[in-house]
């Protein structure tokens, strides 16, 4: 009987963001996610049992996140917005703390995250009169302001979940002014609380098998491009390349990238991952004859990787109505056939990306069950057709009232009781030989990635391969300390961890100027510093250029920039 299969892949990531060489957190986003979001994920599945997903967990986020755990259990702080919640005395602060507490505390979604609760609107209003006075007059804002901030910051950012929940934040929410130091130290422990329970809540939902948990190269690297820059022309032949032709000995780091996340994945979660999810849905021949290696049954991209294959495969066929190529799972000719590759639906995860946060819940989850429909209606009779719907799982809430709360109850609600679409994950779909009797072949595989099938995110503008020459120029530098005896063992790995880091994929996303000047400028800070660290650590000095900022962004874009359209 023709069913319709959904898997929905929730993508769990941040970038690292410690200093390897002051070892703090340079960014609060690890910690913020994980109160908010990856809090209320996994609150909506365990109310929802019937309700089967697939949750992506990079590890460098898995690893900074068991981090902040290592750091609430030893009372030392490694981020500066979670000391100064916990710091007694307030109003006897330095002036580059007062300054931090202000630069970071009015970071978000104003509209869904600041205008609704009145105390903290107020003090915003109040800012906005002295932010741009002189040190002296800042000194007179008073302790209390300032309490008062970093509580309501933190209350913003808390999962709606736990809003509902939780009796203590309910109260700090209806006091919403006056907030003593004992509040915050209530506040900041309760931090320290949800952290710690992630992990292991998520390791129970996979443990009922509710949910099937996959990984992704540790870092985050764009692997296709570690391997081959080159391979940015099967999708853009026309495509403006860095100075150097390849990334030092690129193939053997993605073999790293991806056994250290399979090594850590397990550590983790008890069970190795059976699929991986590469670096924004980023896929080449290459790649998946590395993934085999690691015995990985599945991969995934997005819509256009697919569609510039099939034009690759078939060039003088035109295409057919999506619906009759797009919902069925893929291997691809060659060594790699063992790795069951799955397309994502652009238009569906968009939806729920971009256009849903501005509907009624209700609306949205019904116009999503609605165009699931029309798919199971309009695929062939004798098919059943599997549908990926895979999105971030944590940047898309900011933007929606109650960071998604009413859509989320209401689209698994939905779910849960419809006649023929059935909620599955891609492990329990392939574990079904009637699945895999239909896999179709793909001659050809293009490499691309999921946002608009092709690199053109992460390289091809002057800045973008500026980057990459830099990051090109440290490697051998790198390699060459590595077969010296410069370094002890110790020094080795730590010089390791540093060069992983500074190969992930987020550094080249930020960088052109369509991204707001204020993410730029902390990324491409993050970035240069990472560099920075990395010739430290091998006893190096640092080249000028490493100091000169890559890219400015465009002071006129007010969007986060932490998400894209696909098309």
């Amino acid at each position: 009987m023709k069913q319709l299969n959904l898997i929905l892949l929730w993508h769990m990531h941040q970038p690292d963001y410690r200093d390897y060489v002051t070892k703090e957190f340079v960014l609060p986003w690890v910690y913020l996610h994980a109160i908010k979001d990856y809090t209320d994920m996994a609150y909506h599945l365990e109310m929802h049992p019937q309700t089967k997903t697939v949750v992506n967990f990079v590890p460098i986020l898995l690893d900074q996140l068991e981090d902040f755990t290592e750091q609430f259990s030893s009372g030392q702080i490694r981020n500066p917005l979670l000391r100064l919640l916990a710091t007694p005395d307030l109003e006897h602060i330095s002036m580059q703390d007062r300054t931090y507490v202000f630069d970071s505390c009015f970071l978000s979604n104003h509209e869904t995250m600041l205008q609704p609760y009145p105390a903290y609107k107020r003090l915003y209003e109040f800012y906005q009169i002295f932010n741009k006075r002189s040190e002296c007059e800042l000194a007179y804002v008073s302790g209390q302001y300032l309490a008062d901030l970093l509580v309501w910051y933190h209350l913003a950012w808390m999962g709606e979940s736990v809003r509902r929940n939780n009796e203590f934040i309910m109260r700090l929410m209806a006091q919403s002014q006056g907030f003593s130091y004992e509040d915050r130290l209530q506040l900041f422990n309760l931090i320290g609380d949800l952290i710690k329970q992630l992990i292991p809540r998520y390791r129970k939902l996979a443990e009922s098998g509710q949910i099937e948990l996959s990984t992704t190269p540790h870092y985050h690297p764009l692997a296709p491009l570690l391997i081959d820059f080159s391979s940015a022309r099967d999708s853009q032949p026309d495509i403006t390349l860095p100075e150097h032709h390849l990334y030092p000995g690129g193939r053997s780091r993605v073999a790293f990238h991806l056994s250290s996340a399979v090594t850590h994945h397990t550590q983790y979660f008890n069970e190795k991952p059976c699929g991986v999810w590469p670096a924004e849905g980023a896929l080449s021949t290459a790649l998946l004859k590395i993934l085999a290696g690691q015995n990985c049954q599945w991969s995934a991209s997005g819509e256009g990787v697919l569609i510039n294959s099939l034009r690759a495969s078939h060039p003088d066929a035109s295409l057919p109505d999506r619906n009759h190529y797009l919902y069925r799972p893929y291997k691809v000719s060659g060594e790699a056939e063992q790795v069951i590759c799955f397309f994502r639906d652009d238009q569906l995860s968009d939806l729920i990306g971009f256009e849903y946060a501005r509907w009624f819940g209700r609306d949205a989850a019904e116009n999503f069950i609605q165009s699931l429909e029309h798919i199971y209606h309009n695929t062939p009779a004798e098919e059943s057709p599997v549908v990926s719907v895979i999105l971030d799982g944590e940047n898309a809430w900011e933007s929606y009232p109650y960071n998604g709360y009413y859509f989320l109850e209401d689209l698994y609600s939905l779910l849960d009781n419809h006649p023929f679409i059935r909620t599955t994950t891609y492990r329990d779909y392939i574990a079904d030989t009637e699945n895999t009797n239909n896999v179709a072949t793909l001659p050809t595989l293009a490499a691309g990635s999921w946002v608009y099938g092709t690199f053109s995110t992460w390289i091809g503008d002057k800045e973008k391969n500026c980057a990459w020459d830099m990051l090109c120029v440290a490697k051998q530098s790198f390699d060459l300390v590595m077969q010296s005896d410069r370094l002890t063992d110790e020094q080795k790995i730590e010089a390791s961890r540093q060069l992983a880091s500074c190969e992930s994929s987020d550094w080249f996303w930020w960088f052109g100027d369509y991204n707001p000047a204020h993410s730029v400028a902390s990324f491409d800070q993050l970035f240069r510093q990472n560099l920075m660290n990395l010739y430290h650590l091998l006893k190096l000095p640092i080249p000028p250029s490493v100091l000169e900022p890559i890219s400015k962004g465009n002071e006129q874009t007010e969007a986060s920039g932490a998400m894209r359209r696909s098309s």
